[in-house]
This record gives C-alpha cells, structure tokens and sequence, in this order.
C-alpha cells in the first residue's frame, strides 16, 4: 500500500495544482499517492459548472443519465467521485464521468467530487478503461476517432501503433470515419471482416490518418455496391 513516508512531500508542481483548484472555486480534500503506482494525485471537491467531458469522447446517453439520476436521487447521496484532468487553468474535463456529471447537472447539485490528475495526456488512456456504460460498436468507433483527431491536433508525436492500448482496436479507426460520414452504416456487417484484415500501422499519426481515410473510402465504396445488389 502506497503510504506517505516522513519527508515524502508532494512536488512543487502538485501544490500549484492544488492553488489552482483553491482559485477556480474548488476546495482540496487530499493530497496523496495512488496505491498502484504511487503517482501524486488530488481528491477534490469541484464547481459542477467547472467540469465538461473530454471533447473526444462519446455522446450521453439519455436514458443513462436518467437511470443514474434516479438511483443518486433514491440514495440521496453521490457515493462515486469522478477522474478529472485540467488542461489549463479553469478547466476540468472528465474522461470516465460524464453521465455521473451530467445527472449531478439534472439534479441541480452545485460541487461534483473528483480524483485529479496531474497528468493531461493520462485522459486518453483512461477513456480505453470506461466501464462507466458499456460501449456498443458505434459509439467506440466514434470516441476512438475523436481521440485520434484530438491527438494530431496536440501534434503528437509516434507512430499509430503506438497508441494500441488508447483505440483498443485497428477497426475501430476506420469505423469510426464511416459513422461520422454516415451515421446509419452498417458497421456489424463489416466488423468481423475488418477485425481480421485491419493492423495498426507503423507510419505517424498524421500519415497514418490518410490511409485510413482511404480505407473508409474503400469500405464505403463496398457498402455502397452491396446496398444496389
């Protein structure tokens, strides 16, 4: 178990953090290190109107939210605080909470308690665990290519391949621009076949996002041809 050692003190960096919060209105419960990997993080209680979903992510769901706020409302108690980053100062988003946010928002709650992490670019690999509801094809795909343009926007560096364990999935790339550009595809169809022919490249990211551009073109060009048989 990860336990502060006398003389263990937090680094300069996490104190400014921890200001910061003070500043934005929110108010700083704990300082301490996770028990996996020791890492400084926060326990704080934030403004609601503060904290948004990463702008990569999937959409609510309605019924969701609804469920959850009946369920906070019946135990009159919010019991499972929410992982934040803050990109820069007066922004909070939350890559795993965003339907327990969005129900605090219909229930009129003021404060939304979460687990701060120092860590900004550690948003994309906690969305590849949200368990908050689970993802049905269309949404991942989605999310995943959020992400990817939400990673070539911070000019990230590395090949595709690398961010295997954020996109979970090669196919989930390229299903992703198929939704967007049609969001009725028929993605079930194509899903076997692709989880088997499509590999993550070895090319950079902005390389790599042309070619699968064009193997989206490929796939609709096949979807198109089968919708006129």
């Amino acid at each position: 178990m990860a336990r502060r050692q006398q003389g263990d003190e937090p680094p300069s960096s996490l104190k400014a953090l921890a200001e910061r919060v003070e500043a934005d209105g929110g108010e700083v419960l704990a300082t301490y290190r996770d028990p996996v990997g020791e890492h400084w993080q926060l326990f704080v209680l934030l403004p609601l109107d503060k904290v948004e979903p990463t702008p990569y992510q999937r959409d609510l769901s309605a019924p969701h939210v609804k469920r959850l706020q009946e369920v906070i409302k019946k135990l009159d108690r919010f019991v499972d605080p929410v992982v934040v980053v803050s990109p820069k100062p007066g922004e909070y988003w939350t890559p795993n909470g965003n339907h327990r946010r969005a129900a605090l928002v219909k229930l009129k709650a003021e404060a939304i308690p979460a687990i701060l992490i120092p860590e900004p670019e550690v948003a994309y690999q906690i969305l590849a665990l949200n368990t908050e509801k689970a993802h049905n094809r269309k949404e991942k795909s989605l999310e995943v290519i959020r992400m990817y343009r939400g990673l070539l926007e911070e000019e990230a560096e590395g090949a595709e391949e690398e961010y295997a364990f954020q996109f979970e999935a090669p196919s989930y790339i390229t299903l992703g621009l198929l939704y967007e550009a049609k969001p009725r595809f028929a993605g079930g169809a194509f899903s076997p076949i692709l989880r088997r022919v499509d590999k993550f490249l070895r090319a950079s990211l902005p390389k790599a996002y042309k070619e699968r551009e064009r193997r989206a073109e490929l796939v609709r060009a096949a979807d198109e041809l089968l919708t006129d048989v």
